[in-house]
């Protein structure tokens, strides 16, 4: 099984992505409608994972809390 995600890692991963953004936003000459697409499914493909995670560890955090 594989280990979730610190946070440091996860703040990372954002901030990677959100650089490839900014190249790719300033390389182009017109932003047009692939690129809106291409960058929508990137930011599907970092945050949903993220979210999965952090919304695991408060789920964990609210058990631990009123079990114990």
């Amino acid at each position: 099984m594989r280990r979730p995600l610190s946070k440091f890692q996860i703040v990372c991963i954002v901030l990677l992505w959100a650089a490839l953004c900014y190249i790719v936003l300033i390389s182009v000459e017109r932003i047009d409608g692939p690129i809106i697409l291409t960058l929508a499914i990137s930011a599907a493909l970092v945050f949903i994972p993220r979210h999965k995670v952090s919304k695991k560890r408060i789920n964990n955090i609210f058990l631990f809390i009123f079990t114990g």
